[in-house]
């Protein structure tokens, strides 16, 4: 078997490899490298086994949200607009 040529290795090309097909109710999605890595770093001490568990957790929960809707009721936000006055944060 030989080993998969990387971006420094000579005869190289910009195509990614294809890759297996996902299992049925799957599907595969391409992220920046960088994006990635940002998501490693994110879960490390959760309780998240990979990046993948972590990307469905996070798209599932924007696909969740109703659109327009906000994470206080209308009274929690007066709360809080009202403490934040208090302490000068907003006018």
């Amino acid at each position: 078997m030989t080993p998969p040529e990387t971006p420094d290795a000579p005869g190289t090309t910009a195509e990614p490899a294809p890759s297996a097909p996902a299992p049925r109710g799957l599907r595969n999605v391409q992220l920046p490298e960088e994006v990635v890595r940002g998501l490693e770093e994110r879960m490390k001490g959760s309780s998240f086994d990979s990046v993948d568990q972590l990307i469905a957790f996070i798209l599932g929960r924007l696909v969740d949200r109703t659109p327009g809707a906000t994470a206080f009721s209308e009274e929690d936000e007066k709360v809080l607009k009202d403490r934040l006055r208090s302490l000068g944060y907003i006018d």
